[in-house]
């Protein structure tokens, strides 16, 4: 369910990149109460344009389409990407190379504000009987994660030089429920994810902020207190889906690294070659 916005909208234009993907797909419904036009980009197929919506395809490893994109855009909620672990030139092209373009692209046209889409695996060799927060070391499980954790120093570079306001999202594990007992932890719902977007942009004042993507969650390996003046409250929890997902994972191997690390599956993928 779409929480209220305030009327009239506070954005003309917002640019939402990765519009095709899990979360673009959810965040496409829901940021429409926020703006007068929404520009949606993706190298996947994005349907139709609806009623307020602009449709924008840009391969993110272009940096002249990649200007063109943030034209007359206010704030930049950015998804896109490659979203999993994998070989390295993949993620390089479009995680590395891709947001380097979308700084400079936001540089150059003026535009004063990013969401960052990192994610919970710039910290996933982090252990799960450990609770961080965004000031500690970053330890990534992988070339994902090293993307992320690029893309996290890029934005605090453009914000200490060129003033560009950043929140980067450690995004934990957003689904419509928790698929296993990792994600009891991990997991933020959609509600929770529209409530932290919306608050990423309309915080008055965030410099380079970085948070944890995760809903008010019993079991937590991430403490936010670090980042609570963007004012993100989450309102679910996963606890309503423990039974469920114990059933399905009644016991864990101790002996895996991926029930030792918070990165979990992520830490044992590769070498790709």
């Amino acid at each position: 369910m779409t929480i209220a916005a305030t009327s009239p909208p506070p954005f003309k234009r917002l640019l939402l990149t990765g519009a095709a993907g899990g979360l673009g797909r959810e965040l496409r419904r829901r940021l429409k109460a926020y703006c007068a036009v929404l520009r949606l980009s993706d190298i996947a197929e994005l349907g139709d344009a609806a009623q307020s919506e602009e449709l924008a395809p840009a391969a993110l490893e272009n940096a002249a389409a990649v200007i063109e994109l943030l034209a007359d855009v206010d704030a930049v909620v950015h998804l896109g990407g490659v979203s999993v672990e994998g070989p390295f030139q993949p993620i390089l092209q479009a995680n590395i190379v891709g947001t380097y373009n979308l700084y400079e692209a936001a540089r150059k046209q003026g535009v004063k504000r990013v969401i960052f889409a990192s994610s919970n695996h710039v910290t996933g060799f982090y252990r799960q009987d450990e609770v961080i927060d965004a000031t500690m070391p970053m330890r990534p499980d992988g070339h994902y994660g090293l993307s992320k954790a690029f893309g996290e120093n890029l934005a605090q570079f453009y914000f200490d030089r060129y003033g560009i306001e950043t929140v980067s999202l450690r995004i934990g594990s957003s689904f419509a429920e928790p698929a296993d007992r990792r994600m009891l932890a991990t997991w933020m719902s959609y509600d929770d994810l529209e409530r932290l977007v919306v608050a990423s942009l309309t915080a008055p004042v965030v410099g380079h902020s970085v948070i944890y993507g995760v809903s008010d969650n019993a079991t937590t390996w991430w403490d936010n207190t670090p980042a609570r003046h963007i004012g993100y409250r989450p309102q679910d929890s996963s606890e309503p889906f423990r039974a469920a997902a114990m059933a399905r994972q009644p016991t864990i191997d101790q002996t895996n690294p991926a029930a030792l690390y918070q990165g979990g599956g992520f830490v044992t993928k590769g070498p790709y070659e």
